[in-house]
C-alpha cells in the first residue's frame, strides 16, 4: 500500500515529477464539454443552466435562488453543537484575516506633489461551494469571511442540489452564519458560467473563488480573464519532515488524513530515521482498517503515496522546497528551527500538535492552498484576492516643469512622442 524508499536525490526527483504530472490534465472531450456549456449559457442564460442542471445533478429547480428564511431554517435543522464548532472555527477565521487587511493610503510631500493608493473590495465575488455527495461548510467560512473582511459589495454563493434536490443543509447552515447576501442551487461548469457571464437572475461577478471537480476548473480556467479567478485547484497533498523524535501514531494519521480526500491525492513522510519509516508504516495498515474511507486510503497511498529515508533533516527540507507541497507538517524537537528555510509550502503545521486537520476547519489561517508545486509563487486565499488597488498623483505646475526635461528625454528615447508632447505642451505655454 506505502512503501519505504531510500532517498536519494534521483528518487526524490522521481517524486516530484510524478507528482506534478498530476496537475493539469484535462482530456479534448471535458474540454470541449465544457466550452459548449459556457456558450449555451451565454446565449439563453437561466434556462440553459436549468436544463444542465437537470442532466447533471438530476433535478431542476424552480426558483434558482434560496431566500435568507432557506437558509436560517438549514442553520435551525442541525445540530445545535456543530453549529457552535462551526461559530467558533468562524470566530478564529475572521480573527487570522482581519490581520491581513490593507488601507488606503495618501502621500503628501512638502513640495506639494501628492501620491497615494486607493485599496477598496471588490464589488461583487461569487464562491463556489461543492456539494452533491458530500457537503464541504468549512470552505464556505474559508472563502466567504476574508471576502468580508475586505469588504468585497456583494457575495454570492453557489452550491449544487444533491439527486433529491435539496442543498446540503450544513453548506446552507455555514452560509447563514458566515453571512452571504445570495444563494443559488446550481453547480458544475453552468454555475461558474452563470457567475462569470450573469444571467436573467444570476449576477455577474468580478471574481470566482472556491473548489470545484474537473468540469468546475476547466470552466474556471476558460473563463478567467472575462472573470477573475482565485486558482486552480489540483488533487491535495501533504507532505511530513519528522526527525527522530516524532510520534509514528500521529504521522500515520496524518498522512491518511490527507490521503482520504481523493484517489489522486498525495501525502509523504520524508525522514532521516528509518526507525519511524518503518513504524509509521506499520501504524498505516494497523490504523486504516478501522476507516471509513479506507479503499480510497489505500489506493492513494499505492499510487502517489511514499515514505522516504533520508540522510539529513537538512535534505529533508531540501526536498520540501522543491516538492512545494499544498500542506507541510514539521513534526521535530524545535520545528522553529526550521520556519525561516521553508520557503515552498501552502501553509506550514509545526509540531506534533498542529496536524494538518487544525488548519483545516479550525486554527483561523485559510485551507485554500496552492497545490501541485505551485506554493512556488502562489499564496493561500486571503483578503488581498478580494481587493482591488488604484494608485494616484496629484503634481502642481512648479513641480511638473522641474520633472518636464526628464520625462520628454526618458519618452522621446522610447520614440513615443505624443507623451513627450503632452509635458511639452504644458511646460511650453
Amino acid at each position: 500500500m506505502i512503501k519505504v524508499v531510500q532517498g536519494d536525490k534521483q528518487t526524490c526527483q522521481a517524486f516530484v515529477e510524478d507528482l506534478k504530472s498530476r496537475v493539469g490534465q484535462t482530456s479534448p472531450e471535458i474540454e470541449q464539454t465544457v466550452r459548449e456549456i459556457i456558450a449555451s449559457v451565454r446565449e439563453r442564460g437561466d434556462d440553459a443552466v436549468k436544463e444542465y442542471s437537470k442532466k447533471f445533478d438530476g433535478w431542476t429547480p424552480e426558483n434558482l435562488e434560496l431566500s435568507r428564511a432557506d437558509l436560517e431554517q438549514a442553520a435551525a435543522a442541525c445540530d445545535p453543537a456543530f453549529i457552535a464548532s462551526l461559530e467558533r472555527a468562524a470566530e478564529n477565521i475572521r480573527a487570522f484575516h482581519q490581520r491581513q487587511k490593507q488601507q488606503s493610503r495618501i502621500d503628501p510631500m512638502p513640495n506639494g506633489v501628492i501620491t497615494g493608493q486607493r485599496v477598496r473590495g471588490l464589488h461583487r465575488v461569487g464562491v463556489y461551494v461543492p456539494g452533491g455527495t458530500a457537503g464541504y461548510p468549512s470552505s464556505v467560512l474559508m472563502n466567504v469571511i476574508p471576502a468580508q473582511v475586505a469588504e468585497v459589495g456583494e457575495i454570492v454563493m453557489v452550491t449544487p442540489p444533491g439527486r433529491t434536490g435539496k442543498p446540503d443543509p450544513t453548506i446552507l447552515a455555514a452560509a447563514y452564519i458566515s453571512g452571504v447576501d445570495r444563494v443559488f442551487l446550481m453547480g458544475g461548469a453552468q454555475a461558474v458560467a452563470a457567475l462569470a457571464l450573469g444571467t436573467e437572475s444570476v449576477p455577474k461577478v468580478d471574481k470566482i473563488v472556491g473548489p470545484g471537480n474537473i468540469f468546475v476548473a476547466t470552466a474556471k480556467k476558460q473563463l478567467y480573464g472575462v472573470v477573475d479567478i482565485d486558482m486552480i485547484a489540483g488533487p491535495s497533498e501533504i507532505l511530513i519532515v519528522a526527525d527522530e523524535t516524532a510520534n509514528p501514531r500521529y504521522l500515520a494519521a496524518d498522512l491518511m488524513s490527507q490521503a482520504e480526500h481523493d484517489r489522486m491525492a498525495s501525502a509523504i513522510l520524508i525522514t532521516p530515521s528509518r526507525e519511524i519509516a518503518e513504524k509509521t508504516v506499520e501504524e498505516v495498515y494497523r490504523q486504516v482498517k478501522t476507516l471509513s474511507r479506507r479503499e480510497i486510503i489505500e489506493e492513494s497511498l499505492d499510487r502517489f503515496g511514499g515514505v522516504i529515508v533520508c540522510e539529513t533533516m537538512d535534505e529533508a527540507i531540501d526536498f520540501a522546497n522543491e516538492l512545494a507541497p499544498e500542506h507541510l507538517e514539521v513534526c521535530a524537537a524545535n520545528p522553529f528551527e526550521y520556519i525561516g528555510r521553508l520557503d515552498n509550502a501552502g501553509s506550514v503545521f509545526l509540531g506534533n500538535y498542529s496536524p494538518e486537520p487544525l488548519g483545516d476547519y479550525f486554527a483561523g489561517a485559510n485551507h485554500v492552498l496552492p497545490t501541485g508545486g505551485t506554493a512556488r509563487f502562489f499564496s493561500p486565499l486571503s483578503v488581498d484576492d478580494f481587493i482591488k488597488k488604484s494608485s494616484f498623483i496629484y503634481y502642481p505646475q512648479g513641480e511638473l516643469q522641474k520633472a518636464a526635461d526628464d520625462i520628454i528625454r526618458l519618452a522621446e528615447t522610447e520614440e513615443l512622442t505624443a507623451h513627450a508632447n503632452s509635458i511639452r505642451v504644458r511646460v511650453e505655454e
